[in-house]
C-alpha cells in the first residue's frame, strides 16, 4: 500500500487489461479496504468513489477493478470490515446473558462511533452477506436462545440490537456539529427557542428546555440508550417467564 500523502505512483494499464505486477504486488485488498473506509469516514460514503480512492492509493482505477468490480462490491468489503471489527471474542460466556448481550451492544456502539460512515453503511447494505456478519449474529442469537428466548423473540431482539445501535449513533445530539464551539452555540440558541415559547400552552417544553437541547454529554446519550434497551429485554424475558409457568 503506498502512502497516501506521498503516492508513489504505479505504472497504470490500459483498457480491460489486469493491472501489472507492481501494482498488483502493492495492493492488497485489505488496503483498498482500509483507505476506502478512512475516506468514506472522512467525507461520507456519497464521495468515496473508486477513481478517487485509487488517486489516494497512487495506483490506476483498473489496479482496484482487481480486487472489486465495482463501488457496491467495495461498499460490500467496507460493511464486512466493520463487522469484523465487533469484538465477540471479548465477550464471556461465562458471565450472565444479559452481561454478554450489553457487552455485544457496547462494541457495536464502540465500532460504530468509531467509523462515521459505519451507520449509513450498515443501514443500508444487505446485513447477513458476509462472515463477519454472519459469525456476529450468530453469537448474539446462540446468547438469546441459551437464555430461553424462542426463535421468533431471539431473532427479534437481535434486529433490534442493530437498529438501536445504529439509531444511537445517528441520533447523537450535536454530531453533526464537530466544532465544539458551533455545537455549544447551536444548543444555546434551541435551549432559548423553547424556554421562549407560550408556558401556559407549553409548560413541559419550558420546563425542560435545557434537557432537551442538551448535546455536551454523548457518553449519557449512549449509557440511557443502552440502559433502556436492555431494560426493554429484561422485561420481555420476565414476560415470557411467567408465560411459560402458566
Amino acid at each position: 500500500m503506498t502512502s497516501s500523502r506521498q503516492p508513489a505512483r504505479v505504472a497504470g494499464t490500459v483498457g480491460d487489461q489486469p493491472p501489472d505486477e507492481g501494482e498488483r504486488v502493492r495492493l492488497t485488498r485489505a488496503a483498498v479496504v482500509d483507505r476506502a473506509l478512512a475516506l468514506a469516514d472522512a467525507s461520507g460514503l456519497e464521495s468515496l468513489t473508486i477513481r478517487k480512492l485509487a488517486t489516494e492509493l497512487g495506483v490506476t482505477p483498473m489496479a482496484l477493478y482487481w480486487h472489486f468490480r465495482g463501488k457496491d462490491e467495495l461498499l460490500e468489503g467496507l460493511a464486512e470490515r466493520v463487522w469484523s471489527e465487533i469484538d465477540i471474542a471479548a465477550i464471556d460466556r461465562t458471565a450472565p446473558w444479559t452481561d454478554q448481550l450489553r457487552g455485544l451492544l457496547v462494541s457495536l456502539l464502540t465500532v460504530l462511533r468509531a467509523h462515521p460512515a459505519a451507520a449509513q453503511l450498515l443501514a443500508s447494505s444487505e446485513k447477513l452477506n458476509n462472515e463477519s456478519a454472519l459469525n456476529a449474529t450468530e453469537f448474539t442469537l446462540d446468547i438469546l436462545r441459551t437464555a430461553g428466548f424462542s426463535p421468533l423473540d431471539a431473532s427479534a431482539i437481535a434486529r433490534s440490537a442493530l437498529w438501536t445501535g445504529l439509531m444511537l449513533v445517528m441520533s447523537e445530539p450535536g454530531i453533526e456539529l464537530i466544532d465544539e464551539a458551533a455545537r455549544t452555540e447551536l444548543q444555546r440558541k434551541k435551549q432559548v427557542t423553547l424556554a421562549m415559547l407560550p408556558p401556559a400552552r407549553y409548560p413541559r417544553l419550558v420546563e425542560c428546555a435545557i434537557p432537551m437541547t442538551a448535546c455536551d454529554d454523548p457518553e449519557l446519550h449512549y449509557q440511557f440508550g443502552v440502559e433502556m434497551f436492555m431494560a426493554g429485554v429484561t422485561s420481555l424475558a420476565a414476560i415470557r417467564a411467567a408465560q411459560q409457568a402458566e
